[in-house]
């Protein structure tokens, strides 16, 4: 059986790269010289990146290492070279949509909602560090993290309206983080924000001064996310998700919790974190290398 080693080989990419150090994957957009715009190779890479390393989480493999004694990825934090995070969709590509079928078009919004819903329920805890601007499909990306740090000069912008065009693809992961007033404000203003106002929003979690601070700002939320229960982070994904999507009544949905609650208060990870906290002692999970 495939036990998805750490060190199998990565996708080749050339656009984007992934660095893996420990339990953490350093997910960087290497378009610098179009502020990391989005097009459709690159949105492929990060796909391909991002699926892999899915596959090497300890909340997929159910294990904190693999059978090389290397550990299952537990964070990924998202980067953009250069001066800034993500200028949104590739303008040429865009521009392209003109001489398209609809058929065409509707593909390559397709590929863009792949993106943001494999990162948005990527099983490990997400980091994004935006410097410089998030426009369009680089606020989706904001969007999809689980914790977003932005620094002094961050300008973030729902920004497809100055083009005539809508927030659509994106726009089910802003609403989620952002809910609905400020999710149709932001898509009619089609303005560029600054870093207290999206911080006051909830677009972003956290700011620095300047991208110099990311580094700390990072290490800081890798250490907490580290001495939660792995397998914990990553239900906790599922169980918002649940409540998402729940249909069926009141009853139904405290009853499932029940169930939950019980599911995982059994399972070795609970009576490992419940025994250490009685014990006073470290849990499993932080003691290893």
């Amino acid at each position: 059986m495939n036990d998805f080693s750490i060190g199998e080989l990565m996708p080749e990419t050339g656009l984007c790269t992934l660095n893996i150090e420990g339990p953490v994957g350093y997910l960087t957009l290497q378009r610098e010289d179009v502020f990391n715009a989005l097009n459709p190779e690159l949105i492929g890479e990060l796909c391909d990146l991002l699926e892999w390393s899915k596959e090497r989480s300890v909340s997929e493999r159910g294990q904190l290492k693999d059978s090389k004694g290397e550990p299952y990825l537990r964070v990924i934090v998202l980067t953009g070279s250069g001066k800034h995070f993500c200028a949104g969709a590739d303008i040429g590509w865009m521009q392209a949509s003109g001489a398209q079928t609809s058929e065409q078009n509707r593909n390559d919004a397709a590929r863009l909602d792949r993106l943001f819903n494999t990162l948005w329920s990527h099983p490990c805890f997400t980091i994004g560090a935006v410097q410089g601007v998030a426009l369009g499909g680089g606020a989706g990306l904001i969007a999809c993290l689980d914790h977003v740090i932005g620094e002094s000069k961050t300008k973030i912008a729902l920004s497809e309206g100055k083009l005539g065009i809508l927030p659509a693809v994106i726009g089910p992961y802003v609403y989620r983080r952002l809910g609905s007033a400020q999710t149709r404000r932001l898509a009619m203003l089609a303005k560029r924000i600054g870093v207290d106002e999206a911080l006051r929003i909830g677009m972003i979690d956290e700011k620095v001064e300047s991208p110099e601070q990311f580094t700390e700002s990072i290490q800081g939320v890798v250490s907490e996310v580290l001495t939660t229960g792995p397998s914990a982070v990553g239900e906790a994904k599922r169980l918002i998700l649940q409540f998402d999507r729940w249909n069926g009544t009141d009853e139904e949905l405290r009853q499932w919790t029940l169930d939950k609650t019980s599911e995982m208060r059994g399972s070795s990870e609970g009576q490992e974190g419940l025994s250490s906290f009685i014990e006073r002692r470290p849990p499993a999970w932080n003691s290893e290398d």
